[in-house]
Parts: structure tokens; sequence; C-alpha cells
């Protein structure tokens, strides 16, 4: 017979983890359950500038979350590799149905992250972390000075694009149509932007440098005519930042109760409750305005608290 948890943890990312660090010091019996490596998105960056306590000179993802792994672990959470398969949210009783077994537990934080949407050119993922980027909160001091290319044209990329004007020394936004998605009041700030500039009806085809992003080969959709962008000798390499959506890890939620929203976002209340009792939801996974590790950490904290206050009423 399996063990019955005080709290399942799907996802072992930041959120994740500081929901097991708080629930392990709460004296809750805890499993962590993760399909790969911990850490999510940031378990692929390589330099960090931005967590509140980090390590000031050469912290990176991996640094960080093996740390907040050992301090998860320190405070008695189980931990468990497994790829979950379905999944029961409704009762008392939750339970996950994985490949190596069933975990049960009496309350359930959603931990599973959200993936950007890929470029989708060659070449994009042996430079992901060597100029290839999907967050520019995270990764625009990295670029001061450079020059820097952004992918898109809603709402976001042309934010995002603004935003990396305070850094790099140009920013070119490529979009694949002769008109951008973004509201109208973003792209009136945008045009005004002298550092912003656009290329239309352009499509990325190809990455490619010596380690780190030197030349991107795009295609103008209309005229088939094609081109390569090269870095300055002086400038050495350029920076390109995918904004064409996330993708919500919620696939395992399809066809249960679990409210989620048209773009497969699970939202919450200010503190980690979905629609389910016993159910919470921390971290990129969840509706919010801003996805970095110090919210989902935050997230975390405040849903094993939750899950701890709702235990205390069960009894």
């Amino acid at each position: 017979m399996s063990k019955l948890y005080d709290v399942l943890i799907l996802g072992a990312g930041p959120g994740g983890l500081a929901a097991g660090l708080y629930a392990g010091r709460a004296r809750l019996s805890t499993c962590i359950i993760e399909k790969g490596q911990d850490g999510g998105q940031i378990a692929i960056t390589d330099s960090i500038e931005n967590y509140p306590g980090q390590i000031v000179e050469g912290e990176s993802g991996p640094s960080l979350i093996k740390r907040m792994t050992e301090q998860a672990e320190h405070f008695g959470c189980d931990r468990v590799h497994d790829t979950i398969k379905s999944v029961e949210l409704e009762g008392d009783v939750k339970r996950l149905v994985g490949v190596n077994g069933t975990y049960e537990g009496k309350t359930l934080i959603i931990a599973t992250g959200a993936n950007p949407r890929p470029i989708g050119c060659k070449g994009e993922q042996e430079f992901l972390g060597k100029g290839v980027s999907y967050c520019a909160t995270c990764d625009a001091n990295f670029f001061e000075d450079l020059p820097v290319f952004v992918v898109g044209g809603g709402d976001s990329a042309v934010e995002e694009a603004m935003y990396l004007t305070k850094f790099a020394s140009s920013v070119t936004l490529i979009h694949r149509r002769h008109e951008l998605r973004a509201a109208k009041s973003i792209q009136e700030k945008a045009f005004k932007n002298e550092k912003l500039h656009i290329m239309w009806d352009t499509v990325v085809e190809e990455l490619s440098g010596d380690d780190i992003l030197q030349k991107i080969k795009v295609k103008n959709v209309v005229t088939g005519e094609e081109q390569v962008l090269e870095a300055s000798e002086e400038d050495g390499m350029f920076g390109i930042f995918g904004f064409i959506g996330r993708i919500p890890t919620t696939e395992l939620f399809q066809g249960t109760n679990l409210k989620m929203d048209e773009r497969g976002y699970i939202p919450t209340d200010e503190d980690m409750h979905t629609n389910i009792p016993g159910v919470f939801t921390v971290g990129d996974v969840r509706v919010k305005s801003l996805r970095q590790v110090v919210t989902a950490a935050a997230d975390g904290a405040i849903a094993a608290t939750q899950a701890e206050k709702y235990l205390n009423e069960m009894e």
C-alpha cells in the first residue's frame, strides 16, 4: 500500500522546491515528484544576477537550484523521479499515477512550469544561454552595449524589446507580418523609440557562430530573399530573444475539473488556491504578471503554508 503524504508536489523548479522546504520545516510528510532535472527553465541558465541573497559573482541556474534541492531534502522531503500519466484531484486523497508508481497525498501543489515557445529555427537549442534567451528581465544585463534582436510582434515582444533598449546598443524586432499585433498604445511608444528598429515580413532561419551567437540567417517571407546578419568584430556576438508565447505544462490536467484559462494557465487566488479544495498551484504555470525565480519561490512558500492550514482544518 502506497504512503499517504500530507503534501505532494509535482515539479522541482524554484516554486516546487520552495514549497518542499516550507512543508518540510512544518513537519508535513512531503514528496516532490520530478520527471527531469531539478530547476525547470532556470536549470539551463548560465548566469543569474537578480535572485536576492544569491552569490553575487558566479551564480548559475544549476548552482542555485542545487542549494534549493539540498535545503528541501535537509528538511525531510522525499524525492521521486517519475513521469505522471494521470491524476485524480477530487476528494480528500489526491492521486498521481506515474510510470513507476502511484503517489497519494492529502494536498497537491502543482509546480509544472511553462516553456517558452521556441523560435523554431536551426541552431536555436545549440545557442541557448550563449546568445539565445526568452527572458529580458533575466538576461538583458548580459547584452549591455551589444546589438540585440527580438522575435515576435505581440504585446510581450514589443514591451520586452523596449525594455532591452535600456541595455543594448540597438534592438531590432523581427516580425513575420507587416503590422504588429501589440496594442496600439504600445506600438506608439515603440515607434518613438530611436533605438528600436523593425524588420517586417521576416523570419529567422538559422543561428550560428563559434560557441557564441555571431550570425543570424533571416528570410523575407514576401520576396524570399535571404540575408545573414553578422556581429561586428568589435562586438564579437549579439543576442536574440524569442517572445512568441509560452506553453504551460498543463496537458496532464485536461479533462479534469481543474479550472484553466484559454491559454492553459491555472488561475489561483493570492494564496495559491485553485478551484479544487486541497489543490494549489505555484510558479510559471499559474496566471501571473511576472515569471521569475523569486516570484516562484514566494508562490511555493505561500502554497505550503496554505496546505498546512488546509490540513489543520481537515482534522
